[in-house]
């Protein structure tokens, strides 16, 4: 589906993060299960730390990558364009640039900057990537590429650093964790609560425009 206009970003965000909320919700009622043995018990925990992470990983790098999509279809100048997106649009160019010694190949971004920022911008499709290890510190690069404020999530980080990822990391591996029911429903509680804000930043960031330079 194109995302030419607010309601179509809208509905692409909110049939996506629905699904995902449904979906942990019904591992969420198998932990909280109490007619089970903790052997069984542990296993839901366990699984349900990876499908929290999942989660989290997979709406974070959809959301992202929607709003990115929006931005490009609306095809306005280079010039329009907010630092963070023009800096995007340029990514390629200065990294081929700066991967060589030779000084030739700043040439064409320095032409760019000169006489082709009043012509209408190609961003890249797809190019927020999360690395398959959304970190905080990940997850922090990608809220600057969209201009989307971070501090929101600052007292998150350990939270997403540890509990989320570290713990999801040493479950994918093989390694026997104990996790509290208590603590899985908090963590349930936090992811939850992380994507709507997410997604309701990119969905007032789309509203009012933030992709453009001049706006307020």
């Amino acid at each position: 589906m194109k995302l030419r206009n607010i309601e179509q970003l809208s509905d692409k965000l909110s049939d996506d993060i629905a699904w995902r909320k449904k979906e942990l919700s019904e591992v969420k009622s198998l932990v909280e299960r109490k007619d089970i043995s903790d052997q069984r018990h542990q296993l839901f925990i366990r699984s349900g730390v990876c499908i929290l992470y999942s989660h989290w990983e997979g709406f974070v790098k959809l959301a992202a990558n929607s709003y990115l999509e929006y931005v490009r279809l609306k095809k306005i100048r280079y010039d329009q364009l907010s630092s963070n997106f023009l800096a995007l649009a340029m990514k390629d160019k200065l990294k081929e640039a700066k991967e060589t010694n030779k000084p030739s190949l700043y040439i064409p971004v320095c032409d760019f900057f000169l006489v082709e920022l009043n012509k209408k911008c190609s961003l890249p499709k797809d190019a927020i990537s999360t690395a398959s290890n959304l970190s905080s510190e990940t997850f922090q690069e990608i809220t600057n590429i969209l201009g989307i404020d971070f501090s929101i999530y600052s007292t998150k980080s350990k939270l997403i650093d540890e509990k989320l990822l570290k713990t999801r990391n040493e479950i994918a591996h093989g390694n026997y964790l104990l996790i509290d029911r208590d603590e899985y429903i908090e963590l349930h509680t936090e992811v939850i609560g992380m994507l709507e804000t997410f997604r309701n930043q990119i969905e007032n960031a789309a509203i009012n425009e933030d992709f453009k330079r001049n706006s307020s």
